[in-house]
């Protein structure tokens, strides 16, 4: 009997969602699934998402450098050492088919393990930059899935390992790309939804409730709020909406973020791979502002195609002002047709079978008589 597929994934949305859909995918496909990641990605597994309780899950020690000491290199890779060795006990127990890994410091070990093993192995990289655990790890691997056509410090000595597949999103996302815009004209509430990944963002928790005060009564009388906010802010987010008048909904996490989604009219976020894979899959207008600390700023880099695009505004956090949102806010909101023409434009980027394409990819390396797969710049065209 053939063996399981394992996931290996940090441990945020980030990791998880994609690794979610191609779960579904393969289980969809009669291909049983293993979860290995941290003990955060444990948690945020039962905490948000259904699925995973379905999954025979395990948590891996890793650990993210800390900083650039050489003691907190040392204790880094001493405990990614005894990930590893935990992940070779369990890669022997479980004898999975292939392995594939989604990125972060919690995927680390398994990836080693699967490369020491010399099992069939696929990274997938989601932002639209190569990240630091898949760069160490790409030439070992059998196969390498990107989610962007050009991204960025990709090796050449490894493009015959490449394959364009694109980010999977979840399923309840992908239903939204048969739902329509919500309707909008000078009567309906104006809905507007502002996360900032699965903690929340500071600097959305004083920005956005201030630009919304400065805003004219006739459209603050129209909005309707739900904020993703960090727990310490939430009382004091909710003081603000109550001085302006607004009606909004806060909370730490959403967990029916697919279906507020589907009924904004605007979104504020971060330009995280999946916050941005979603955005297009749904087809929604955004405004996206870039965590500034993000390695390589990536976020920037991820963003940048869905605005090109027309489908969503870029903002850096240094511009993100009161004085800025408040003037976007009354150009998008004053005019409908704009906020149309932009979930339009944000539906028709990006690739939208890659949860199908990934799953593809992964049954060849356990079919490797099956014909080679297209290159990636014909796939692309």
């Amino acid at each position: 009997m053939i063996g399981p597929v394992i996931l290996a994934t940090g441990g945020t949305g980030g990791h998880m969602f994609p690794a979610e859909a191609l779960g579904a995918a393969l289980m969809s496909r009669g291909r049983t699934v293993v979860l290995l990641t941290d003990r955060r990605g444990l948690a945020f597994g039962r905490a948000h998402a259904a699925f995973w309780s379905d999954v025979e899950m395990y948590a891996v020690r890793s650990a993210t450098p800390a900083g650039h000491g050489v003691c907190g290199l040392l204790a880094s890779a001493f405990e990614t050492a005894r990930g590893t060795v935990e992940a070779l006990r369990l890669l022997r127990r479980l004898a999975p088919a292939a392995v594939v890994g989604f990125g972060g410091y919690p995927s680390l070990p398994t990836m080693i393990a699967a490369a020491c093993r010399r099992m069939p192995t696929v990274i997938h990289e989601q932002n639209a930059v190569l990240g630091r655990v898949n760069r160490l790890l790409a030439r070992w691997m059998s196969a390498v899935a990107l989610a962007h056509l050009n991204t960025k410090g990709v090796p050449r000595s490894i493009a015959r390992k490449v394959t364009l597949t694109g980010n999977p999103v979840r399923a309840s996302i992908r239903l939204l790309r048969e739902s329509a815009y919500p309707h909008l004209d000078p009567t309906t509430p104006l809905r507007l939804l502002v996360t900032g990944g699965s903690q929340g963002a500071a600097v959305f928790s004083t920005v956005v409730p201030a630009a919304i005060a400065s805003l004219p009564g006739t459209i603050k009388r129209r909005l309707s709020v739900v904020q993703q906010c960090r727990s310490e802010d939430l009382d004091a987010v909710a003081a603000q909406y109550r001085a302006s008048g607004v009606v909004a909904e806060l909370a730490p996490f959403f967990p029916d973020l697919p279906r507020r989604l589907g009924e904004a009219h605007l979104v504020i976020t971060r330009g995280g791979a999946s916050s941005v894979g979603e955005l297009a899959c749904a087809g929604r207008p955004a405004i996206i502002v870039p965590l500034p600390s993000a390695t390589d700023d990536h976020q920037t880099q991820n963003a940048r195609a869905l605005v090109e695009a027309g489908g969503a505004l870029l903002c850096s956090q240094s511009q993100f002002t009161l004085a800025k949102l408040g003037s976007t806010f009354i150009e998008l909101f004053g005019d409908p047709a704009r906020l149309v023409n932009m979930a339009g434009r944000a539906r028709t980027h990006g690739i939208t079978d890659a949860e199908s394409r990934l799953a593809d990819l992964v049954e060849r390396l356990l079919t490797p008589s099956s014909p080679s797969r297209t290159p990636i710049r014909e796939r692309a065209a």
